[in-house]
């Protein structure tokens, strides 16, 4: 499979041949069970206070042996945890659990479970190849993506495109690959979030736009910065949740040449970390 190496301006300078990982089969339920498996190990641990609900001095005793104002059964009243006070338990207030005022959530959510999934090394490989091979499959790219009409998938730029230092530097080399358009869609489709996760560092929801894939680190990571639903990731970091976020493959990117290059090698036995 080849394809065609497109300058900073957009036009064609020469055809390269492309790495075996492009030619893979797109299986959604692996790319599926390894987007969720990233998301899960993402997870925040959390849970109540054990405690919580139940730092008093509530008890509930029920033995007949014992005064009746200590204990809390054939005495009239409900047999429920009571606490404490200088009147003995019978006239105490029920407390420490769920039903009572103050007490203890039924079923609590808890820190300690263990919601991480596990998936096996060549389902995560196989997975970042389908991901590789639907960024060529114009159907599965223009589903979720504003894809110009005569766009040739997939688009790798010379190495001039990772040097790029500011916004409108890449805005322009963008419009001349013919993927403004979608950063320009991402951008009107920004909205407020429902529910109380605006309090919470998330005020807004921003759809996925293009993904810039480069050879290393280099200065285009700064430049897209204020590009909204624009992600830039070096080629060894690659994963599924990149690749097809929301386990939907077929993501709009951008490859730099030197992005290829590393593919192929990791395709010939390099290891990707």
């Amino acid at each position: 499979m080849k394809a065609d190496v497109l300058s900073v301006e957009g036009k064609k300078l020469r055809e390269i041949e492309l790495p075996k990982q492009f030619e893979a089969e797109v299986d959604k339920g692996v790319v599926k069970r390894a987007v969720l498996a990233i998301q899960s190990n993402a997870r925040q641990p959390q849970g109540t206070m054990p405690r919580a609900g139940r730092e008093n001095t509530a008890k509930y005793r029920g033995r007949r042996s014992l005064p009746m104002t200590e204990r809390g059964i054939n005495v009239g009243r409900a047999r429920l945890p009571r606490l404490n006070n200088r009147r003995g338990r019978l006239q105490g207030m029920v407390a420490g659990i769920p039903r009572a005022v103050g007490g203890p959530r039924a079923h609590p959510p808890k820190a300690e479970a263990n919601k991480k999934q596990k998936i096996n090394r060549k389902e995560k490989r196989a997975a970042v190849d389908a991901g590789i091979a639907a960024t060529a499959v114009s159907e599965l790219v223009g589903k979720r993506h504003v894809l110009d009409k005569e766009a040739k998938l997939p688009f790798v730029v010379e190495k001039e495109i990772e040097g790029i230092e500011k916004t409108k530097e890449l805005r322009k080399a963008l419009n001349a690959l013919k993927v403004l358009e979608d950063v320009q869609n991402a951008k009107e489709k920004a909205r407020r979030r429902a529910g109380k996760g605006k309090k919470r560092g998330r005020k807004k929801k921003q759809k996925i736009s293009v993904l810039i894939v480069t050879g290393k680190r280099a200065s285009v990571f700064r430049a897209a910065r204020n590009l909204p639903g624009v992600e830039v990731c070096v080629a060894r970091n690659l994963n599924a949740e990149l690749l097809a976020p929301g386990c939907e493959p077929g993501r709009l990117v951008v490859w730099s040449e030197d992005a290829i290059k590393e593919i192929g090698a990791v395709g010939k036995g390099g290891e990707r970390k």
